[in-house]
């Protein structure tokens, strides 16, 4: 019987086979790629946990910022309310001070056409005592000056109680 290659082949195959099954290769390979699987099956687990965790977290993130343009949206329509209060406010103040100076400015002109209304009584007066003077001083005798005199000052009566009216 000749022993050739193949020969050889077959027997180093069967011991290398042999071999493997002696030192429990196929058992050391099984236990790692299982606990290749259960590493990929547990970092598989803690991002699915992770990626719920982060929604979780965005879901409160979008709450707590929904809730925060609630409030601003509440405070920008409270800060409007308010300075349309304020404007109002304003408006009213300038219209009461413009009524209270429109008055005060009232009052003035009343008390200077007062005041002119004297002036033209005492000027009035002071000419007519200067016109009894004058006919006076030039008048020939008493009882016309008399008549004259009384005459003068009731027409001055009159024109001050017209004045005054």
């Amino acid at each position: 019987m000749a022993i050739n290659a193949t020969f050889w082949v077959a027997v180093s195959f069967v011991i290398f086979f042999g071999l493997l099954i002696y030192l429990k290769i196929p058992l050391k390979i099984n236990d790692l790629l299982n606990k290749l699987i259960s590493d990929l099956k547990n970092e598989i687990d803690e991002s699915e946990r992770l990626r719920n965790e982060a929604k979780m977290l965005l879901d409160n993130a979008q709450k707590k910022l929904d809730g925060a343009e609630r409030i601003s949206n509440d405070i920008i329509e409270q800060a409007k309310k308010d300075s349309d209060q304020l404007i109002i406010e304003l408006n009213d103040k300038f219209h009461k001070s413009s009524e209270i100076k429109k008055n005060l400015v009232k009052n003035k002109i009343i008390q200077m056409k007062e005041a002119a209304i004297k002036d033209i009584r005492d000027a009035s007066i002071k000419i007519a005592i200067d016109a009894a003077k004058k006919i006076i001083s030039t008048s020939i005798g008493s009882s016309k000056l008399d008549g004259l005199f009384q005459k003068n000052l009731d027409e001055t009566k009159e024109e001050l109680k017209k004045i005054n009216s």
